[in-house]
């Protein structure tokens, strides 16, 4: 028996439907290189019917040399034959087996991060990023190698079975001798094929969690080294370590209790094959060539016990499958077929839409149609729903009840190329993506925007300054880049305005940039960039004010829509909303200045330098994102 190999992670328990799920996977994994598993299958199995061969024509081989049968050098040469042929076979279904488990495993990975990345951003946000990272590599390897395990497992019951039948007809007491013994090995096995499965399933759910907080603690190392907790943050990455010790060792004790007794059992049935068989050849019913074939067969059938190194890892290989197959199971976002007409001004509409998140209604049946080309800004107290507003308008994610519409077309049903070569994100903590700078802004879908179009995009959200700065400015590799937060978001700014569409969705994108650098990027959203229409999250009284129309959610629910000035005459909560914003305070201390200010508002705004703003923060540790 293989000792219990078991891969890193945790989960929850499965439920049927994962547990069907996983099953599946593994199917598809098997088809996927179907040839060669059927390959392993056949090489074990003709090795196991050569294992079978040999004690029969060893035994006969031995009878016609003890006889000096002139046939005797011919069938020593057909037991070397056979000998050999067992020996080639097994090394070829090794090789085999190596093949079919990566490529297995590649298929699992693939359909695993299929699913991370085609569902909606809050679903994928379900699984940390470490317990994302050990569902794809280490429980995906182990699962992988479930196909060919199954082949083995099958090829391992030919020997036992077979051997048992070869006994029997050698001679009837000399089987009946083995089989007393038989039910205990059968009884061994399934007690470890169930005790294996629980064991290494508890072990693997801590595993999981102690992985998921290490890639907690290593994001956020620059805080944990600012607070001193180093210490604590040890304790608690480290803390399920005493669990993850009862684990493996319960896993090592049913593997150690399994061998122990399959070992003692084992030489038991041999020596009662044994003395049965030499009382058979006193008595001349069996030859001395039997008496050895006999011995041999006895070997092979209790070696039934190695049939639960395969089972083994079989049910190891399925419970990782489990873990690998949550990421398969993540629910797609889906498209239609439908493209978008040609030259749409981009209008918005909302019809009833209703989100529901942990079961309770995030956004309340919000209807809004955002006539195309204007600039909205979307305003509320934290938790009010503003990012999960942009995220459904851009279809991030999907709505549970209502639609959204672009130009007249529902966006479910668009094409994904449709709808993001018109919809275009910013975000407050942009990931940047590629070798280089360059290659970070010019990241998107559809084909690589020229080195112009890449200037242009940062020149319009005041990039273009602090990346000519840079040792090999827009060459320079992103790993190599001194980056600040602002610049960070600039650079992430400028990468939705050279992908910008019919609609562009800016998720708090300027929130690290200075004042300054925040005007001079609205100016160019408004002028510099394709037309169309623009979603703000806005925390920036001077945003609110500078859009034609205003969006203002409290608790889930639309409170009201207009403009700025509308707002803010007839309603004090709306102006609470901006002078409780800290960041927005010295504009909040004179809103009626900064309400004129909209109206005159000119090419006047100072021309400081973008990079040194009192307001930008260092850059955020890097993550995937998603909808908050």
């Amino acid at each position: 028996m293989s000792p219990p190999d078991a891969a890193a992670g945790t989960a929850q328990e499965p439920e049927p439907d994962l547990a069907r799920g996983a099953d599946r996977a593994l199917v598809a994994a098997a088809r996927h290189s179907g040839g060669r598993t059927a390959a392993v299958l056949g090489c074990t199995v003709a090795a196991a019917v050569a294992a079978l061969a040999e004690p029969a024509v060893l035994g006969h081989t031995l009878d016609l040399l003890l006889r000096r049968d002139p046939s005797g050098p011919a069938w020593t040469l057909l037991c070397a034959a056979v000998i050999a042929a067992e020996v080639a076979l097994d090394a070829a279904a090794a090789r085999l087996t190596g093949e079919v488990d990566g490529r297995s495993t590649a298929r699992l990975r693939r359909l695993g991060l299929a699913g991370l990345l085609g569902t909606a951003p809050h679903h994928a946000a379900r699984h940390a990023p470490g317990e994302t990272a050990a569902r794809l590599t280490a429980h995906a390897t182990e699962a992988g190698k479930v196909p060919a395990a199954v082949a083995h497992a099958l090829a391992a019951l030919l020997p036992p079975l077979g051997a048992v039948a070869a006994l029997f007809l050698i001679d009837l007491w000399t089987a009946l001798a083995f089989l007393l013994g038989l039910p205990l090995l059968v009884l061994l096995l399934r007690a470890f094929t169930r005790d294996t499965l629980t064991s290494v399933a508890r072990y693997q759910q801590v595993q999981l969690a102690t992985a998921g907080r290490l890639v907690e603690a290593l994001a956020g190392a620059r805080t944990i080294a600012a607070a001193g907790t180093a210490d604590r943050e040890r304790a608690r990455i480290l803390a399920r370590l005493p669990e993850l010790g009862t684990e493996g060792r319960r896993m090592w004790q049913v593997y150690g209790g399994t061998t122990a007794r399959s070992t003692a059992l084992m030489p038991m049935l041999l020596y009662a094959v044994l003395a049965v068989g030499g009382i058979r050849l006193a008595a001349g019913a069996i030859g001395v060539g039997e008496l050895l074939a006999a011995l041999r067969y006895a070997g092979l059938a209790a070696g039934v016990g190695a049939v639960t190194g395969a089972l083994a890892a079989v049910a190891r290989g399925r419970a990782a499958a489990r873990r690998t197959a949550a990421l398969v199971a993540l629910p797609p976002l889906g498209h239609g077929p439908a493209d978008l007409p040609e030259g749409g001004p981009g209008t918005l509409e909302l019809r009833g839409v209703r989100v529901v998140r942990g079961g309770s209604a995030v956004l309340h049946d919000i209807s809004l149609v955002i006539p195309g080309g204007s600039i909205v800004a979307v305003v509320g107290r934290s938790g009010a729903g503003k990012t999960l507003f942009a995220a459904v308008a851009g279809r991030l994610a999907d709505p549970d009840a209502g639609q959204v519409l672009l130009d007249g077309v529902p966006l479910r049903e668009l094409t994904a190329e449709a709808l993001r070569r018109e919809v275009g994100y910013a975000f407050d903590r942009p990931v940047l993506l590629g070798d280089t700078v360059g290659d970070a802004i010019g990241f998107g879908a559809g084909p690589a925007p020229g080195p112009q179009a890449v200037r242009a995009a940062a020149r319009a959200a005041g990039a273009d300054p602090f990346v000519r700065r840079l040792p090999d400015g827009y060459g320079t590799r992103l790993a190599e880049a001194p980056l600040s937060g602002g610049e960070v978001q600039r650079l992430g700014l400028a990468r939705a305005f050279c992908h910008a569409g019919r609609l562009l969705v800016l998720d708090d994108a300027t929130s690290s940039l200075d004042t300054v650098t925040a005007r001079e990027v609205e100016r160019a959203l408004a002028r510099e960039i394709r037309p169309g229409t623009r979603i703000v999250v806005a925390h920036r009284l001077s945003s609110a004010v500078r859009a034609d129309l205003v969006v203002w959610l409290e608790d889930g629910r639309m409170r009201a829509a207009g403009t700025h000035a509308e707002l803010w005459r007839r309603d004090p909560a709306y102006r609470a909303v901006f002078a409780s914003d800290a960041s927005d305070a010295s504009d909040a201390s004179d809103a009626s200045d900064a309400s004129d200010e909209a109206t005159t508002d000119t090419d006047t705004d100072t021309d400081s330098d973008p990079e040194a703003g009192p307001d930008e923060r260092p850059a955020p540790p890097r993550k995937q994102e998603a909808g908050r």
